[in-house]
């Protein structure tokens, strides 16, 4: 196993994210507010990576959320920080074009 299978092990196909998506999970961009103000996917909330270990509560009870950012550094590290927090429904949606093109 090279590297970055670490990386595709977790990874989820276009067409999981896009059922994902297209039902109702929770769309957290982690990108900074400016950035999100530039444009994001259609209902996602904004959750700067720096705010997501005080923010813990919104992810609480969430049925599946996607995080993403503009490259999916960063939303990787926020699956990370939630995964350590006990909260294992998450998926690293990489891009904000990404996730917004899988939207119907």
């Amino acid at each position: 196993m090279g590297f970055f299978d670490i990386f595709k092990s977790n990874a989820v196909s276009d067409n999981e994210l896009s059922e994902l998506v297209n039902n109702g999970a929770f769309l957290v961009d982690v990108r900074s507010a400016g950035e999100f103000a530039s444009g994001s996917a259609k209902g996602a909330v904004n959750i700067p990576l720096d705010a997501i270990t005080r923010e813990i509560k919104k992810f609480q009870g969430k049925k599946d959320i996607v995080v993403f950012c503009r490259s999916g550094n960063r939303s990787g590290q926020a699956k990370n920080i939630l995964e350590r927090n006990g909260i294992n429904n998450v998926v690293n949606g990489r891009t904000w074009n990404h996730v917004a093109g899988l939207q119907k």
